[in-house]
């Protein structure tokens, strides 16, 4: 045994987490000795009684031909692993403060390889924040973007379905084991991911999953990508944790506006007035990267597309009030009679479908 294989060992056994890992992994250079080690060596290790005691009883569990199970199970369930001493692991992953000693997979796994945009947002969206979500990932995914995300109710699963929609396709990482589908009724989205993209997850099978695992797997979303785009979040959620860690190691976060008066675009709001970059249209995010890849220097985004969907009647009366003149956003409040967090949503939503610009002071008029 190996230590690559030593690892996939140990990372099965339970009372072995991260930072057990992280200890073993510098204190000793021969992984596979570890399986021979008395109660007293592991003590010795500086564990304490208590975890010592379970994970030498959790290695004398691994009996002979237990590696060899476990590998054959994966097999068969057509998963991989990569360990984070492989060459082909994920660099920027790697260059994090926690990177998962083993990422297991579905998929197409050279997915981590390309550039990486992570979306995220809030599990109960409006019908805004899912259409902005869908439609920014299906626009940088046909730029060749990777479109990283939870596979969560609501805005990750409209960021999943609009990556699919182009040659960037979609990675989706988990909170709990690789073989598991949460929510259940992403199942169907989860085989498609599979299929066409790639599914991640730090947690073995036979993981019993927890709320805790969640957080967990949301600095693995930050990590794999170049930025994390923030579509519709209250100011207490884990779109805020994925944001804060892609800070913290130095990626950029990017934001979606929303109403004023919506609790679901306060997250968003917030990093705003921290310096998150305002997103519109997904050439907001494309020309942060032009100089870094090379192939987007010649990328233009399409926006027929949206241009030739219809708008809606309350879309059409603000166009109609803007093909006049130039206006502030108080003489649209006025002429519609729409509330403010109502219209504000709805400027937005003509913002990013270019239908109308905005102009220095808060000034709307149609292009």
């Amino acid at each position: 045994m190996n230590n690559r294989y030593a690892l996939f060992a140990l990372h099965h056994i339970p009372g072995i987490g991260w930072k057990s890992l992280e200890r073993l992994m510098a204190l000793v250079p021969e992984l596979e000795t570890v399986f021979d080690y008395s109660a007293k060596e592991w003590l010795d290790l500086g564990f304490t009684p208590s975890r010592a005691e379970t994970i030498y009883r959790g290695l004398q569990a691994f009996g002979p031909g237990e590696l060899e199970a476990r590998l054959k199970l994966y097999e068969d369930k057509g998963i991989g692993w990569m360990t984070v001493g492989d060459p082909d692991y994920p660099e920027l992953l790697k260059e994090t403060a926690q990177p998962p000693w083993i990422l297991y997979y579905r998929g197409h796994f050279a997915l981590t390889k390309e550039p990486c945009i992570a979306v995220v947002g809030t599990r109960t969206p409006t019908a805004y924040g899912k259409t902005a979500a869908e439609g920014l990932s299906r626009a940088l995914s046909e730029c060749r973007f990777t479109i990283v995300s939870g596979l969560a109710r609501g805005i990750d699963s409209a960021a999943h379905g609009g990556g699919l929609k182009g040659p960037g396709k979609t990675v989706a990482v988990l909170g709990c084991a690789i073989d598991e589908v949460y929510p259940p009724e992403n199942r169907r989205l989860y085989e498609q991911i599979a299929q066409e993209g790639l599914i991640l997850s730090e947690y073995p099978i036979g993981t019993k999953g927890h709320p805790g695992l969640f957080p967990q797997r949301n600095r693995i979303i930050a990590g794999l990508s170049l930025g994390v785009l923030v579509v519709e979040a209250a100011l207490r959620s884990g779109s805020l944790i994925t944001a804060d860690q892609a800070l913290e190691e130095s990626r950029d976060v990017f934001a979606v506006p929303g109403p004023i008066s919506s609790p679901k675009s306060q997250g968003a709001l917030s990093l705003l007035k921290q310096g998150a970059k305002l997103v519109t249209s997904a050439e907001d995010i494309v020309d942060e990267y032009r100089e870094r890849i090379a192939w987007l220097q010649n990328v233009h985004i399409n926006n027929d597309s949206q241009m030739k969907k219809p708008a809606t009647r309350e879309e059409q009366i603000i166009i109609d009030l803007l093909t006049c003149r130039s206006m502030s956003i108080d003489e649209p409040l006025v002429e519609s009679q729409y509330t403010f967090g109502h219209l504000h949503s709805v400027l937005i939503n003509l913002l990013m479908m270019r239908r109308i610009v905005e102009l220095p002071g808060s000034v709307y008029t149609v292009p």
